[in-house]
């Protein structure tokens, strides 16, 4: 009895300390979309979970839509591929900082409570630019 409840115990925990280290939440995918962990590429579902440097890859004819915890809300276009390259959030605080890496394709993006209350802490990176983000909505695109 004692051996399954710290089981249970150690379970409970992992799942808490996973979710507290998601840096979003994928809402809704459409066709061919992978995320890639590391060395590690998965179909991707919608609620699935992404954590800093998770890129996400999305075929022709597909898309994918995540919300980061601090509310920012990020579509990718077809053939792309997006990098988290960088997410912290303290929801205490509000305070964080972020940067997103587009290698190629689209995104649209609309800031959460990091863009709104520090927005010099929102990057977006291409391969030949960053450029720090002074609007809430806007759009990168990459050839």
């Amino acid at each position: 009895m004692a051996a399954s409840t710290l089981v249970l115990l150690t379970l409970c925990a992992s799942t808490a300390h996973a979710q507290s280290q998601r840096s979003g939440t994928l809402k809704a995918v459409q066709g061919d979309v992978t995320v890639v962990k590391g060395d590690t590429k998965q179909t991707a579902l919608s609620g699935d979970g992404v954590v800093q440097a998770d890129r996400i890859v999305t075929g022709a004819n597909s898309a994918a839509s995540l919300t980061l915890r601090d509310g920012t809300a990020l579509v990718v276009g077809p053939n792309s591929n997006v990098s988290l390259a960088r997410f912290e959030y303290e929801p205490t605080t509000q305070k964080g900082g972020l940067l997103v890496d587009v290698l190629q394709g689209s995104i649209r993006m609309v800031s959460g409570l990091i863009g709104k209350l520090n927005p010099e802490q929102v990057k977006v990176k291409t391969p030949t630019v960053v450029v720090g983000v002074r609007g809430t909505d806007f759009i990168v695109e990459v050839p």
